[in-house]
């Protein structure tokens, strides 16, 4: 895997709709590994001159990506309960949409076009882009999603929790649940934690659970998150809100 690369920073957002900013390069990389996720994105990417846009849809399991060749991204990771009414988050689970018309200054969504952010403004001004299509009622937020996330439970049944959360996010509770902590077992990992103490902080039940988890979820095991990138690049990887109540 020697020269193959691909950098990526990212930044928390202030705002409710948000839950992370980023952007990367590739270097002579032709795949990368998809750690699953149950939030979507919106991804902008330059390659050889061109600009492209897509929907990125959440991912029920690890998965090998294509990745294109020196190309630069940046990304908006939308927080749990933001949703576009007519691009419904569940068709996208495991897929994505490309977006349409799409030029270096410029992107097509929802029948508008849209001043499309690049490495550098959209790095400071994704959160601009987002109020700008929140105003326009492209983009809403579930607020029983939303407090349910942050750990609040709503005066409804659970019946209807789990039917709003299945048709915001495209998954159960339980599956957001298990697919952050997955990741968060994961970041604990590369960070040098031993898989018995990220069993206990996490509740896991014991390391074959962590094992089976990380498996599917990451696609990786305890063993080689900490010893590197070794067997190829991941996707962004971090820490999220505690989704145990969930």
């Amino acid at each position: 895997m020697a020269g193959m690369t691909l950098e990526i920073e990212h930044r928390g957002s202030e705002s409710p709709y948000v839950e992370s900013v980023w952007r990367s390069r590739s270097d002579d990389v032709a795949l990368m590994t998809s750690v699953a996720t149950p939030r979507w994105s919106l991804v902008f990417w330059e390659q050889a001159g061109r600009a492209f846009a897509a929907v990125q849809g959440p991912g029920s399991r690890a998965a090998q990506a294509p990745v294109p060749e020196d190309a630069t991204f940046f990304g908006i990771d939308f927080a749990l309960g933001t949703t576009m009414p007519r691009l419904p988050t569940g068709r996208l689970v495991d897929g994505h949409a490309e977006l349409p018309d799409v030029t270096r200054g410029s992107f097509w969504l929802d029948g508008s076009a849209w001043h499309r952010p690049g490495w550098d403004d959209g790095w400071d001004d994704a959160e601009a882009l987002v109020e700008r299509l929140v105003r326009a009622g492209v983009l809403v937020r579930d607020p029983l999603v939303a407090d349910v996330v942050r750990g609040h439970e709503p005066d409804v049944s659970p019946r209807t929790v789990q039917r709003r959360f299945l048709a915001v996010t495209g998954f159960t509770r339980g599956a957001v649940c298990r697919i952050d902590r997955a990741r968060n077992a994961a970041v604990l990992l590369r960070q040098g934690v031993p898989a018995i103490e990220v069993v206990h902080r996490l509740g896991y039940f014991d390391q074959p659970h962590l094992a089976h988890s990380l498996t599917r979820f990451v696609g990786r095991t305890a063993t080689s998150l900490q010893a590197g990138d070794r067997e190829g690049p991941l996707s962004l990887l971090y820490k999220t809100g505690d989704a145990s109540h969930l």
